[in-house]
C-alpha cells in the first residue's frame, strides 16, 4: 500500500472517529437532536439581548401582561377595574382592544437604532405572548398585527432593521398556556393557571366563534391545539429565520414529540439557512444537551460550565408598559448584568414600549447609560470567558422571584468579579461600584498562596477608559492595587491585567 493511499485511509478513520455538532439533517428524536450545538460560540460572545413585551395587552397600560388572564376572572383589581373603565366582559372582551393597538408612532429603524446603542447583540419581539395574539403576518394565526391593530408586520420588519444592522434576532414564545384545559373541569376556572383564559360556560372566554375560539385557544380537543401552537412556531422559523427561539413556562405542557418536532424543524432551518441557531428555555422543559436554560428575573450563584441566560425587566418588576411603573437605574441593572457575565450567564433585557409604539424617554436613558458604559468597557464583556472564580464581595445573594438569584441585588465598590479573554491575555477585574480615589485595595483572589490567576505573569494593568497608569504589587503573600487619581466609573469601574 502506497503512503498517498495509507494516508488517505488515516484521515478518513480520524475524520469517522470525530463527533461533529453539526449534522446533515437532524430528526426529531433526542439522539440527533442532541448533536446540535446548544450555546454556539457567538451567542456566548453576544452577553447582550433585548426583546420587549408589546402587544393588544399594552392598551389598557393597567395590572401586568396577565391582564386578559385577570379580567375574565370573577373577583380581583383587573376585573374591576376593567368594568369600570370599558364596561362588561360581555360588552368588552379582549378582543376589543385590538383595534385600540394601533402602535402608530412604531419606527423599526428607531427601534434598531436604539438597541445597537444599547449594546445589544440580538434582539426580537414577544412573538406571542399567552394572549394567543400574533405580532408577525401569520396565515396561521387570523388573530395578528398584520391583519388586525397595527395592520403591520411587527417581527418581520424590526427583522428587516435588525439584520441590516448585523444584529441577531430572537423571536420568544409564550403560547403553550394559550390552549384551552379546563372546559371540562367544572371548578378548575377559579383556580387553574395551565390555561391563560378563564373558562366557564357563561364567559366570553367560551365560545364557539371559530374564530375567536383560536383567540381563546379554546379548540375542540387540545391536540388540536397542539398542532396549532406548533404551526405558528414553524411559520415564524420558515418567513423570517430567527437565531433563537426563547420559550417562556408551560412548554412542559406541549406533548414532547411537538417540542421535538419544533426543535429539528428549527435546526434544519438553521443549516438551509447557514446559521448556527440556538432554543432557549425555563424550567426542564427542554433538554440542555441542545437547549440553553434560562432563569426569569435572576440568575445562578456561582460559574456554570454551560452557558445560561436570564430574562430581566427594565422595569421595576412589569414586563409591559404600566402608566407610573418605575424603573430600575443603569447602575443597578448593570451591576447584575457583570454578576451574570461573570459566571457563564447571557442577559436577556426586556423594555416596555406603550400601544402607541413609543419607547418612552425614561427607558431610552437608561439604555443609553448602559450603551455608553458598554462602549469603554465591553472589551471586559463581548467575547469574554469565566475565570475559575466568579469573584468575591459581601454582597448577599438574595433569591429571585422565580428562583435562582435575584436580579436586583445591591452590589458596591467592594464587590469584585472577573472575566478572562479567550486568548488568555488579559484578564478583566469589575468593581461594582466607584472605588475611592487612591485607596490600596488588597486582593488576595488574585494574589498569595490562594490565588487564582492564570499561570501567566502580570504585565501591565490599566483602567478602563484611561490611558493612566495604575500602580499594583503582586506578592507572595497578596496583590494590592492602588486606585488611581482619576474620575471612575458611576456603574462599574473595570480593569485590564495585561497577561504574557
Amino acid at each position: 500500500m502506497n503512503a498517498t493511499k495509507l494516508l488517505l485511509i488515516s484521515i478518513s478513520i480520524l475524520l469517522l472517529g470525530c463527533k461533529t455538532n453539526r449534522e446533515t439533517t437532524y430528526e426529531p428524536v433526542f439522539e440527533s437532536l442532541k448533536k446540535h450545538d446548544a450555546a454556539p460560540e457567538w451567542f456566548q460572545d453576544s452577553k447582550l439581548g433585548i426583546y420587549f413585551h408589546w402587544g393588544p395587552y399594552s392598551v389598557p397600560a393597567y395590572g401586568s401582561a396577565w391582564y386578559p388572564h385577570n379580567m375574565y376572572k370573577d373577583q380581583g383589581d383587573i376585573r374591576k377595574h376593567h368594568e369600570k373603565t370599558y364596561g362588561s366582559i360581555h360588552d368588552f372582551g379582549y378582543e376589543d382592544f385590538i383595534p385600540m393597538f394601533k402602535a402608530e408612532e412604531f419606527d423599526p429603524e428607531n427601534w434598531a437604532d436604539l438597541f445597537e446603542m444599547a449594546g445589544a447583540k440580538f434582539a426580537g419581539p414577544v412573538a406571542q405572548h399567552h394572549d394567543g395574539f400574533a405580532m408577525w403576518d401569520s396565515d396561521v394565526n387570523p388573530w395578528n398585527a398584520a391583519d388586525m391593530g397595527p395592520k403591520r408586520d411587527i417581527l418581520g420588519e424590526l427583522f428587516t432593521s435588525l439584520e441590516k444592522r448585523n444584529i441577531k434576532t430572537i423571536a420568544t414564545f409564550h403560547h403553550a398556556r394559550n390552549g384551552q384545559r379546563n372546559a371540562h373541569k367544572p371548578e378548575a376556572w377559579k383556580t387553574a393557571y395551565d390555561s391563560h383564559y378563564v373558562y366557564h360556560p357563561d364567559l366570553p372566554t367560551a365560545t364557539t366563534d371559530p374564530k375567536l375560539r383560536k383567540l381563546f385557544g379554546n379548540f375542540e380537543t387540545i391536540e388540536e391545539f397542539n398542532q396549532y401552537w406548533l404551526d405558528q412556531v414553524n411559520e415564524v422559523v420558515d418567513k423570517y429565520h430567527p437565531d433563537i427561539l426563547w420559550y417562556d413556562s408551560w412548554l412542559n405542557l406541549i406533548p414532547e414529540d411537538k417540542r421535538m418536532e419544533m426543535a429539528a424543524h428549527h435546526f434544519n432551518n438553521g443549516l438551509k439557512q447557514n446559521k448556527e441557531v440556538v432554543t432557549a428555555h425555563k424550567q426542564d422543559d427542554l433538554p440542555l444537551d441542545y437547549s440553553v436554560l434560562d432563569f426569569e428575573q435572576g440568575g445562578r450563584r456561582d460559574i456554570h460550565p454551560l452557558p445560561w441566560l436570564t430574562d430581566i425587566t427594565l422595569g421595576e418588576s412589569k414586563w409591559m408598559y404600566v402608566e407610573g411603573h418605575p424603573y430600575k437605574t443603569a447602575d443597578l441593572v448593570v451591576r447584575n448584568m457583570i454578576d451574570v457575565w461573570s459566571k457563564n450567564g447571557i442577559v436577556l433585557l426586556n423594555v416596555s414600549p406603550r400601544a402607541d409604539g413609543v419607547i418612552n424617554q425614561e427607558q431610552r436613558n437608561i439604555l443609553k447609560e448602559i450603551g455608553d458604559w458598554l462602549k469603554v468597557h465591553g472589551e471586559a464583556v463581548y467575547g469574554t470567558r469565566t475565570h475559575t472564580i466568579f469573584g468575591y464581595g459581601p454582597a448577599k445573594a438574595v433569591d429571585g422571584s422565580h428562583g435562582g438569584q435575584s436580579s436586583k441585588i445591591k452590589y458596591t465598590a467592594d464587590d469584585v468579579r472577573f472575566t478572562i479573554a479567550k486568548d488568555k491575555k488579559a484578564m478583566h477585574v469589575f468593581f461594582l461600584g466607584k472605588p475611592e480615589v487612591g485607596k490600596k485595595i488588597e486582593m488576595r483572589a488574585i494574589g498569595g498562596y490562594h490565588r487564582n490567576i492564570p499561570p501567566s505573569q502580570i504585565k501591565n494593568v490599566r483602567l478602563l477608559g484611561s490611558d493612566i497608569t495604575v500602580d499594583w504589587e503582586l506578592t507572595s503573600e497578596s496583590f494590592y492595587l492602588t486606585m488611581p487619581n482619576v474620575e471612575m466609573n458611576d456603574l462599574a469601574t473595570v480593569f485590564k491585567f495585561e497577561l504574557e
